[in-house]
């Protein structure tokens, strides 16, 4: 990560340059926006002139007039023209920051995206990074125009006379005082703010998205209370901070608009004394109106570029995460083994190794299985063979080669990675499934498919294989996602297949035939397979047996069975509960994933 994007200003220049020329362009047109506006008061004062001038004429007021609407609309045409210019220069870079943040999601290790919630992710990539947009599109061309209009003002003002230019100040100075007191704490309190809006996001998605156990438990009462009090916390916190600011932003508010109580009092002595005539301090109440509502949008603007400090702190905290190195020439390999040699890792420094100097080999061709307690290892080692994260100690290799040195293109390529949860997008059922082979034909496709006994569902769908999925698949039971992730990952046809515990949610009907599909589909490859139900295992080559994160015991089924007497326990109590699993589903019938 470059220094530069560290800074507000440093990251917004930073994605800006692509778009650079439009940016100046939206700069340039609001500038003559702003000289266009500034006419209408030099029309208006030729006017005033015209008034108190006994020699005018129908056409000198004509013209003058049509200078001022001339003027006007310069600068109505030219303040449109910065604004799309500014809001397409605005869309362009929040598009190029949400394309760096999946980027860097790509790069980064597993463990550094998993210690973010999707709740917290999703209001970075999508709400953050848009409150970026409105400030920005808008502060390009009303920023320049309402520093420059002010900054022209005032030296006409000076032109005139500059004692009538500094009495135009007197209510914008004493305004920024007031609030300049009132926004003394105003870093702290806003920080909090963030915080407790944070906390309340947290809290709405975790209760959106457990709403289904809420409703199983029956916690909605407890649950709702931890809701409604989040919510109410918020509003106490944010009506208290408005409450400590009102009397002060109220009078700030009164004062700055109110220029006429300095012009009015200097202009009329000025006026008394002759350094002024009447339709100069006619223009100079004008004018000193013109700067009111320039003067105002500034502290709005203070409220808006803080909220673009905090996104853009957001944002860099994605931006930064630690990438995992990449290697540029792909490798040549002649086999396919894979090798575990003194593997250890961990997570995080804290919490210690979750796995301890792991040894293994998965010779090509073969079928592997993990098994264990929960929290032995098993999906870690996965994840480690895949390179969601790199290990901690020692090296996986792939054909002798560390996978380190392999371009993650080319390993992902090898790979192919099917997860218990699985995810799928709303797009129909046959496009989910070409995910694994984006140029591969419908005919494939459906290959793929009835090999994973996706068919028996899919057909008796109302649009069949055009059926969306929903969001994250959530229109498929478990076990229907599972058989398009097989299938998905059966069309890659890749030379190394990892099922962790792919096939937890196939219903017993269809688990045999399954279990037949993948294994000869998978016939050549090197395959791991992580499983609690024993039973779709014990044909595997290799059994290996981890617990607390080491390897307590590895062999065929039947060597397990004979040499480990936690293998023989878990063996046991697996045939307890098929056997349950069945009186049970004859007795009141068997209830379909």
């Amino acid at each position: 990560m470059k220094t530069r994007r560290k800074s507000t200003l440093g990251t917004i220049y930073y994605f800006a340059q692509e778009c650079r020329g439009k940016m100046l362009l939206s700069i340039l047109t609001a500038i003559i926006s702003v000289a266009g506006g500034l006419v209408p008061y030099w029309g208006v004062y030729r006017l005033i002139l015209l008034f108190f001038s006994e020699s005018r004429t129908a056409g000198e007021i004509f013209f003058w007039t049509l200078i001022c609407s001339g003027g006007y609309v310069i600068k109505m045409l030219f303040y449109g023209i910065s604004t799309t210019l500014s809001h397409s220069s605005a869309y362009q870079i929040l598009e190029s920051i949400r394309l760096a943040i999946s980027r860097k999601l790509m790069k980064a290790p597993l463990g550094e995206i998993l210690s973010n919630t999707a709740g917290k992710l999703k209001s970075i990539v999508v709400d953050r990074v848009e409150t970026i947009e409105l400030p920005l599109a808008h502060m390009i061309p009303e920023g320049i125009s309402n520093l420059l209009l002010p900054a022209a003002v005032f030296a006409y003002m000076l032109h005139i006379d500059w004692r009538i230019a500094l009495s135009s100040l007197v209510c914008v100075f004493l305004g920024a005082i007031v609030f300049a007191v009132m926004m003394k704490n105003y870093n702290q309190q806003y920080a909090a703010y963030m915080e407790a809006g944070s906390h309340v996001n947290s809290v709405i998605v975790e209760y959106i998205e457990g709403i289904q156990v809420i409703k199983a438990f029956n916690r909605s009462s407890g649950s709702y209370e931890k809701f409604a009090g989040a919510v109410k916390s918020f509003k106490e916190f944010t009506l208290a901070w408005f409450r400590s600011t009102w009397k002060l932003m109220n009078l700030g508010n009164a004062l700055l608009p109110s220029t006429l109580l300095g012009i009015l009092p200097v202009g009329i002595l000025l006026y008394i004394d002759g350094s002024l005539n009447p339709a100069q301090l006619t223009l100079c109440m004008i004018l000193s109106l013109s700067i009111v509502a320039p003067v105002t949008w500034f502290t709005v603007a203070v409220n808006d570029w803080k909220s673009i400090e905090y996104a853009i702190k957001d944002v860099n905290q994605l931006l930064e995460l630690p990438e995992l190195p990449d290697a540029k020439a792909d490798v040549s390999l002649d086999t396919f083994d894979i090798a575990l040699k003194d593997v250890s890792f961990a997570y995080n420094k804290t919490d210690g190794d979750i796995l301890h100097d792991i040894n293994l080999v998965l010779p090509q061709g073969s079928f592997t299985a993990l098994v264990g307690p929960s929290g032995g290892g098993k999906s870690t080692v996965a994840r480690l063979l895949a390179r969601f994260w790199d290990v901690g100690k020692g090296a996986v290799t792939i054909g002798k080669a560390d996978i380190r040195s392999i371009p993650l293109s080319q390993l992902s390529q090898m790979v192919s990675y099917v997860a218990q949860d699985n995810f799928l997008f709303n797009c129909s059922i046959l496009e989910n499934i070409r995910l694994g082979k984006p140029a591969a034909s419908d005919e494939e496709v459906y290959a793929a498919a009835r090999a994973a006994r996706c068919e028996e569902f899919v057909l008796r769908l109302d649009n069949g294989w055009k059926t969306p999925a929903g969001e994250a698949g959530g229109k498929l039971s478990g076990g229907e996602r599972q058989r398009l992730a097989i299938a998905r990952a059966i069309l890659k046809n890749a030379p190394i297949v990892i099922l962790d515990e792919a096939t937890a949610f196939t219903d017993p009907e269809n688990e045999d035939k399954l279990q037949r599909s993948i294994a000869a589909l998978t016939k050549g490859k090197t395959l791991l397979v992580i499983a609690h139900r024993l039973s779709t295992v014990k044909n595997a080559d290799q059994i290996v047996l981890l617990e607390k994160g080491k390897i307590s015991a590895k062999g065929t089924h039947e060597e397990l069975l004979e040499t480990s007497l936690l293998y023989h326990h878990m063996w046991q109590a697996h045939i307890g509960s098929k056997v349950w699993s069945a009186n049970n589903g004859r007795k009141g019938g068997r209830v379909h994933a």
